[in-house]
């Protein structure tokens, strides 16, 4: 068997290129393999395929030249737990009273009745597996509340939040009910070859979904002297430490995708990779490593909903059914990706509840395949991006996106000091915000935020207004309180 062209753990590899016209579009099986990559933290401008100069990673780049690179993907949210419910379910995290990161023992949950892309695609015969960060509940390996399991994966490898103490020796990882005490290692490594040795495992007459939820980049950072020693002669220490952090997921998300090759897998799974959120940079952990995450030319970071904090990096891939060196800059977003990926799977889903779209005419445009065949993507969504954020840095926001244009909105006056929504009062006061100013951006021509155009175009502001506080409204009214 020739080598495969992901590699492992501290490999470095110089990507080669390869023409679309070099591939065969082949027809679409009737029940692809699913597989989501998931980082943590990783902004936009972190990897060498979205035009890092100084981070290596290989792997990635050669999955974005493999085939669809998303130049304005976005998460549902700009922090973590709303992010991945939104992911998970298609619904803007609102709307599931999921406004915030959710701590430990907190109300705030996922809750049991909600249809996720696991519970989906399990019941259409799909193996379904979770490694990594979990998130989506504050009583975690509990019986208070949902679990893994009760949300559609058969098989679990999990924590609760962050891997702790650092990336290094985690001792949090709970193995489909039972706690496993202190792994040795550095964690993304540690749930690649978990990932591994269950796809190697599974059941292989079934199609599967695998979810790999890395903990990487997030601080506290910690990574392997030698990926840290590869930056340490032009990079200063601290950089150096979170740039290795980074080659270090690289290597992971290498090593799964060698398993997939080695399993004969490629030309039967479609591989996504993105990441919850935009990067963080307020150093929050005193005494570890930090963050040096970036957003490249994008405005904001973590927590906000300018650019910086929601527009992630995005790569799909599906050797043979999707052509190579593409790249698409229509807006899309991780609630498309429970209605796409049930689309392909055959799988049945109300759409209509979703707030996400079917975007696999996108994805899979110029194929000449079975019930997707003589569709193209028009490039008009038919609902919106919107997003709301009520901890967002500095104060609340609403933001709406309608192809180049993004209306960011304010309430009429800053509100601080909203506790993290675990009770009715709070949720309460989170409804009650009423947004009266506004800011206008033209994505197309200023991608960085830098020109607010309200007071250029009163029209299409106030028009965009309307419809933006019209969903607000409603998202709000379906969300219920803990």
């Amino acid at each position: 068997m020739k080598p495969s062209p992901f590699l492992a753990a501290g490999a470095f590899l110089t990507v080669a290129l390869v023409t679309s016209s070099s591939v065969r579009i082949s027809p679409l099986p009737a029940r692809p393999n699913v597989v989501i990559l998931l980082a943590d933290d990783l902004g936009y401008g972190d990897l060498g395929c979205f035009g890092n100069p100084v981070i290596k990673t290989p792997n990635l780049d050669r999955l974005a030249a493999s085939g669809l690179k998303l130049t304005s993907c976005y998460a549902s949210a700009p922090v973590c737990s709303p992010s991945r419910a939104g992911l998970l379910t298609g619904k803007t995290p609102t709307r599931l009273g999921i406004h915030d990161w959710i701590p430990e023992n907190s109300v705030m949950h996922l809750r049991r009745e909600e249809p996720t892309l696991a519970s989906v695609l399990k019941r259409a015969g799909y193996q379904t597996g979770l490694f990594g960060k979990w998130h989506l509940n504050g009583y975690f390996n509990q019986p208070q509340q949902p679990q893994p399991n009760d949300h559609g994966f058969d098989y679990y490898f999990a924590t609760q939040n962050n891997a702790r103490p650092s990336h290094r020796n985690p001792d949090n990882f709970v193995r489909n009910g039972q706690a496993l005490g202190t792994l040795t290692g550095y964690s993304c490594q540690i749930v690649a070859d978990e990932a591994v040795n269950w796809l190697k495992n599974r059941d292989k007459s079934r199609p599967f979904f695998q979810h790999v939820c890395f903990h990487e980049p997030h601080e506290p950072v910690a990574s392997p002297g030698e990926l840290v020693d590869a930056y340490a002669a032009s990079t200063p220490p601290a950089r150096a430490e979170y740039y290795a952090n980074v080659s270090n997921l690289d290597a992971a998300i290498g090593k799964i995708m060698a398993a997939l090759e080695g399993e004969g897998l490629l030309d039967n799974t479609l591989v996504l990779f993105t990441s919850d959120n935009g990067p963080e940079t307020l150093n929050r952990y005193p005494g570890s490593a930090r963050s040096y995450g970036t957003a490249g030319p994008l405005r904001g970071q973590k927590l906000w909903l300018y650019e910086g904090g929601i527009r992630v990096p995005g790569l799909v891939s599906w050797r043979g059914r999707i052509p190579p060196n593409q790249v698409s800059d229509v807006p899309i977003s991780n609630l498309d990706f429970m209605p796409t990926l049930a689309s392909l799977a055959g799988a049945t889903v109300a759409t209509e509840t979703l707030d996400g779209i079917d975007l696999s005419p996108l994805w899979l445009q110029g194929h000449a395949g079975r019930r997707h065949a003589g569709r193209r993507y028009a490039g008009r969504r038919s609902k919106p991006l919107f997003w709301f954020y009520y901890n967002a840095l500095d104060r609340p926001r609403v933001v709406m996106r309608e192809e180049d244009w993004k209306l960011v909105g304010f309430p009429e006056v800053p509100v601080a000091g909203i506790p993290p929504a675990r009770l009715p009062s709070e949720n309460q006061a989170i409804k009650s915000l009423r947004v009266t100013q506004f800011e206008l951006y033209n994505l197309r021509t200023n991608p960085a935020e830098t020109r607010d155009v309200a007071t250029e175009f009163p029209r299409q502001t106030r028009a965009m207004a309307d419809r933006m506080l019209n969903r607000q409204q409603a998202v709000l009214a379906e969300c219920r309180d803990w």
